[in-house]
């Protein structure tokens, strides 16, 4: 189940609050299916990359796409191609599944590209005549319904033949920028599909498990525009100048589900121990809401899917408790203010190693009613029943490359690996340089905060989703559902290889050469990128009706170089 905040912390906390500082709708709420219980369910835009550069020699195994964050700042997304349509999804690594709205569906949640069933793709497999019902609920009591089938998915260079994937057929959940579904990151156990589908592993296992990759994982720089990038098999070269920097952490196993059969822990989250907290030095120690069945460690989803950063009220409240006029303004969404000139640090601290965050980090925005005061990350939410008491999004991510390793049968347990951005560990942003970074990006949050104090609320804990009498600890091998075994590993604990990962480094889009002529004249030649158009939820070369949104005169493109003479001097 996701953890944490999928139903209150999708609420605004004030009427009049802006929805955009809440978690992605399209979040899965597993709290409402059965994977709860263990049972079987039914359950902008940029240019694309064409060109790669490596330090080593240039493999199919391996791609590199742009992500871009959403106008509503809450999503991240990449171009994908399904069947021979081009369709942008939201990246979400705390969820499995690939679902897509289709043309069938006709409701205004769904005016956007689809995929048209109409167009009778000859990769398209039915699964069950489509009669396989597909369904998934959100947070905020949306959600979307449809049929299962399989279809070829394509991440760059890089296709999965026959992924089983959702069409939905009724949505009312409402994406930005002419999204049209999700790609799951996270764990098969995560699967709904699976569960109904023999042989429906998720998109990355499939990559993994069929050593489809030099090396089976993906990495992630998530920016604040469309400069980000998504990394299948290697590692962006580009922004990790030394491997050996990076920070590895083994992700926690999870027992089964109480009531399931199973006799086995499994990986179910990208899910690490947080060692500690501090702000502006000042140590905290995380107090975990089970510490008997986690064996006293907090754990920390990292969930590129969320829009903030979440935490049990028992750690939050000593956070903000250290600052000089922090308050709680909410006590059912958990949000906290500070005022706007803070000169604190707060710093999470995985694997020995701290990460540290700046002002501009962790602050949301200026309260318009209350302008001195911000809001603030992180915010702290209830108990989750799977133990996962914090929950780390964008502003951590921002902060980091983030790579994650599915592991190796029998050879290497998964791993999450974060790269540190900066190497500031103190005080790094003026109190202006902060003011002008919160006006450049229109941060003001319409709210105006409450008049009176609020206390820390008491919390109930529910009980425990899993077996706790079956051991779950950190740096466990399995023997099946990881990458195949015949990748040699680089990131076991007692032989750790970091610099041996692959890279890729994106190809420049401009790139300027000076000559100077045998008259001492000097040309300048500026190599620009021009691009050929493709249009979301049209197959290319197609004249059917594809019951989409047309989208032919805003091009998506892959890059090719021309020279172009800018200046003779």
């Amino acid at each position: 189940m996701l953890p944490l905040v999928l139903v209150l912390s999708i609420l605004a906390f004030f009427d009049g609050v802006d929805a955009s500082y809440s978690v992605p709708r399209w979040r899965p709420d597993l709290r409402r299916n059965d994977l709860i219980t263990g049972q079987r369910t039914t359950s902008h835009r940029r240019q694309v990359l064409e060109g790669i550069a490596t330090d080593a020699p240039v493999t199919t195994n391996s791609t590199i796409v742009p992500v871009v964050l959403a106008s509503d700042k809450q999503t991240y997304y990449a171009l994908s191609t399904v069947g021979n349509v081009s369709l942008q999804l939201a990246l979400d690594t705390a969820s499995a599944d690939v679902w897509v709205v289709s043309s069938q569906c006709t409701s205004s949640a769904c005016n956007l590209p689809k995929y048209p069933l109409s167009f009778q793709s000859s990769t398209f497999v039915p699964v069950n005549n489509n009669q396989t019902s597909f369904s998934i609920s959100f947070a905020d009591t949306t959600g979307a319904q449809g049929f299962v089938a399989r279809e070829s998915v394509s991440i760059g260079n890089l296709t999965v033949p026959q992924q089983a994937l959702g069409l939905a057929t009724s949505s009312n959940v409402t994406f930005a920028d002419e999204v049209s579904g999700v790609l799951g990151l996270g764990f098969p156990r995560l699967s709904t599909i699976s569960n109904t589908v023999a042989n429906a592993t998720s998109f990355f296992a499939n990559l993994s498990e069929s050593g489809g990759l030099d090396y089976p994982l993906f990495g992630l720089s998530l920016t604040r525009d469309s400069s980000g990038t998504l990394t299948f098999g290697a590692i962006d070269g580009s922004v990790v100048a030394n491997r050996s920097l990076i920070e590895w952490n083994e992700v926690v196993p999870f027992a089964p589900f109480l009531g399931s059969s199973d006799n086995s822990s499994t990986y179910l989250q990208w899910a690490i121990v947080l060692d500690g907290i501090s702000v502006n030095g000042t140590a905290i120690t995380p107090e975990p809401t089970y510490p008997v069945q986690t064996m006293n460690t907090s754990i920390a989803l990292i969930d590129v899917g969320t829009a903030g950063i979440f935490g049990p009220y028992q750690d939050v409240a000593r956070i903000f408790s250290t600052i000089d006029s922090a308050r709680l303004v909410d006590d059912t969404a958990g949000q906290y203010v500070v005022p706007c000139d803070t000169q604190e640090t707060m710093a999470f601290s995985f694997g020995g190693q701290n990460f540290t965050l700046q002002p501009t980090d962790y602050l949301i925005g200026p309260a318009s009613g209350n302008p001195n005061l911000c809001l603030s990350w992180p915010r702290a939410l209830p108990p989750s029943s799977d133990g996962i008491d914090w929950q780390f999004g964008a502003p951590f991510l921002r902060t980091v490359y983030s790579i994650f390793s599915l592991g190796i049968n029998g050879k290497e347990a998964p791993m999450v690996g974060f790269y540190p951005l900066s190497n500031a560990t103190t005080l790094t942003e003026s109190v202006n340089s902060v003011s002008a970074f919160l006006a450049s990006y229109s941060a003001t949050v319409p709210t105006t905060l409450p008049n009176f104090l609020l206390s820390t609320p008491t919390v109930t804990t529910p009980s425990y989703t899993f077996n706790a009498s079956i051991s779950a600890t950190p740096g466990k091998v399995v023997k099946t559902g990881l990458g195949t075994s015949t990748y040699s590993a680089l990131l076991n604990s007692k032989h750790l290889n970091a610099t041996a990962i692959p890279t890729l480094t994106p190809s420049p889009t401009v790139a300027t050469l000076i000559l100077t002529d045998t008259s001492g004249h000097t040309l300048t030649t500026t190599s620009t990128a021009f691009h050929r158009s493709i249009t979301l939820g049209v197959p290319e070369g197609w004249q059917g009706n594809s019951a989409s949104v047309s989208f032919a005169s805003r091009p998506l493109a892959w890059l090719t170089l021309a020279a172009v003479v800018c200046a003779l001097l």
